[in-house]
């Protein structure tokens, strides 16, 4: 009898995964904030499930490759389904979106989602190593 981790380990693994990539966009606007005409981005979590899922967004086109030259997003599926621009909450001379306030919540709350993912994740991995042990 075999162990199947995709089953064992559930939707843990995606979303840390998904919670580290989000780090480096949060991280990406925060280092930018004084960058004139910078838009801030964000991943939706409800996108990237969806798309992890196969049920891609309501009411979009599927995005089909027509050309030999196009290019293809077999890799970057998760990437683009979920990568979001931010609305400014006020608008800057500048042109640029980001609000430092906003983004360090964003991020403090993505990291206290990514322990918990790992907590999660973790609990699993002891989950199946009393199993593998029989104790």
């Amino acid at each position: 009898m075999s162990i199947n981790f995709d089953n064992a380990l559930g939707i843990h693994e995606q979303a840390l995964r998904f919670r580290g990539q989000r780090a480096e966009v949060l991280a990406n606007n925060i280092a930018n904030a004084e960058t004139p005409n910078y838009k801030a981005r964000d991943l939706d979590f409800a996108a990237a499930l969806a798309a992890q899922q196969g049920e891609g967004e309501s009411g979009s086109l599927p995005m089909a490759r027509t050309d030999a030259q196009h290019i293809a997003i077999d890799g970057l599926i998760d990437q683009v389904a979920g990568l979001r621009y931010r609305n400014a909450l006020q608008p800057a001379v500048d042109g640029n979106t980001v609000d430092s306030e906003v983004e360090k919540a964003a991020y403090t709350q993505n990291a206290i989602d990514f322990q918990a993912s790992f907590t999660f994740l973790n609990s699993k991995f002891k989950g199946l190593m009393t199993a593998i042990k029989g104790e």
